[in-house]
C-alpha cells in the first residue's frame, strides 16, 4: 500500500482531478431533478444528493472514461445517471429498512413520508433512463438497464435472507453483488464502453468495479459490528437490530454450538432482542474469529480489484483507482 498516495483520501484526489467534470455532472443533476409541477421532488432529492455523499459512483464513470481516452460529452450524462439510480435506491431502501438516519442526517421518509420517498425514487429512476438514452449507445443502455434490474433483484433477495440464519455465504454474496456491486460495476463498464475501449480494457474495468463494490459492502457490514460508529452515517449494531444476516454473522453461526445457534435464532431469526444481546453478539463474533475472517475477505476483494487494473494504460487515474481499493479496506485496519 502506497502511504504517500494515501496521505489524502483517494476519493478526494479523484474529486480534485475530476473537478471540472463533476461541476458539469452537478449541473446536469440539478437541472434534471427539477420539476415544474411537483416541487417536493427537488426538495426530497436535494436533501439526499446534497447531504455530503462522496460521489464515488459518478467518479468511477468519469475515471473509467478518461482512462480509456474518451473525448465526448456523454460521460457526464452517464455519471449523473448512476447518481440518480443510486439516490433512488437509497430513498427506497430507507423506506424498506424504516431507517431514521442517512449520511448523518434524518432520512427523507422521516422528514416527509414513505409515499414521497418511494415516488421521488421512482421519478429519479425515470430521469436516469432519460439520461442514458440521450447517450445514444444501445450497449450502455443495456448495461445500466441490467444493473437497475439487478439492484432491485438484490434488494428483494435481501428481504428473503433477512432473519434467515441458514443464509449461506453464496447467498450473501449474491445479495451484495446485486444491491451494491452491480452499480459500481455498471459505472466502470459504462465509462469504458462510451469511450469505445478495447474489450480487454472493458472487461478489466468490469472486474474492478465488481470487486470494489463487493469489498465496499463487506467493509460496511464489518463496520456495523466493528466500531467507527461516527462518520459512517449509521449506528453500531443497526444490521443486528434489523435482523440482517451479513458475513460476520454467517461466519459466527457456522462455528456456533447449540446454545449459540439458539441465541442467533432468537435475536436475528425472531428479532427478539434484549438488553445486552448486542454485546453478547460481539463477544461471539470475536470468539469465533468472524471479524478477522470478514476483514480477510475484504482484503482479498480489494486485491482482486487492484489486480484487474493491469491491462489499463499507465495513467494517474489508474493509480487513484488502485489507491481507492486500498482505502476502502483501510477502514477496517
Amino acid at each position: 500500500m502506497d502511504t504517500q498516495h494515501l496521505s489524502r483520501a483517494p476519493h478526494d484526489l479523484l474529486a480534485e482531478y475530476l473537478r471540472d467534470d463533476l461541476l458539469e455532472v452537478n449541473r446536469i443533476i440539478r437541472e434534471r431533478m427539477a420539476s415544474e409541477h411537483a416541487p417536493r421532488i427537488p426538495e426530497v432529492t436535494a436533501h439526499l444528493i446534497e447531504a455530503g455523499g462522496k460521489r464515488i459512483r459518478p467518479m468511477l464513470v468519469l475515471a473509467a472514461s478518461h482512462l480509456c481516452g474518451y473525448q465526448g460529452p456523454y460521460h457526464h450524462h452517464l455519471a449523473a445517471t448512476v447518481e440518480f439510480i443510486h439516490t433512488a435506491t437509497l430513498l427506497h431502501d430507507d423506506v424498506v429498512d424504516e431507517s431514521a438516519q442517512r449520511r448523518g442526517r434524518a432520512t427523507a421518509n422521516l422528514l416527509w413520508d414513505n409515499k414521497s420517498s418511494v415516488l421521488v425514487g421512482d421519478y429519479l429512476f425515470a430521469r436516469a433512463f432519460q439520461l442514458m438514452v440521450e447517450c445514444g449507445s444501445m450497449r450502455v443502455l443495456d448495461i445500466l438497464a441490467n444493473a437497475s434490474a439487478t439492484i432491485a433483484e438484490g434488494e428483494v433477495l435481501q428481504l428473503t435472507t433477512a432473519q434467515n440464519i441458514d443464509t449461506t455465504e453464496d447467498q450473501y454474496l449474491r445479495v451484495i453483488r446485486g444491491k451494491t456491486a452491480a452499480l459500481f460495476c455498471a459505472a466502470t463498464e459504462a465509462g469504458a464502453v462510451i469511450a469505445t475501449a478495447p474489450e480487454p480494457q472493458v472487461q478489466a474495468l468490469v472486474t474492478y468495479g465488481d470487486a470494489l463494490g463487493v469489498c465496499f459492502q463487506i467493509v460496511d457490514d464489518y463496520l456495523d459490528y466493528g466500531g467507527a460508529g461516527t462518520g459512517i452515517g449509521k449506528n453500531i449494531g443497526d444490521d443486528f437490530r434489523e435482523g440482517k444476516v451479513t458475513l460476520p454473522v454467517i461466519r459466527a453461526i457456522a462455528a456456533a454450538d447449540d446454545a449459540e445457534r439458539a441465541f442467533w435464532a432468537r435475536t436475528i431469526g425472531k428479532r427478539d432482542q434484549q438488553d445486552g444481546d448486542l454485546d453478547h453478539a460481539l463477544e461471539l463474533l470475536g470468539k469465533h474469529g468472524a471479524m478477522h475472517d470478514t476483514r480477510t475477505q475484504a482484503l482479498a476483494w480489494s486485491q482482486r480489484a487492484k489486480n484487474a487494473l493491469a491491462p489499463l494504460p499507465d495513467h494517474p487515474l489508474r493509480q487513484m483507482l488502485n489507491d481507492l481499493a486500498d482505502y476502502v479496506v483501510a477502514r477496517v485496519n
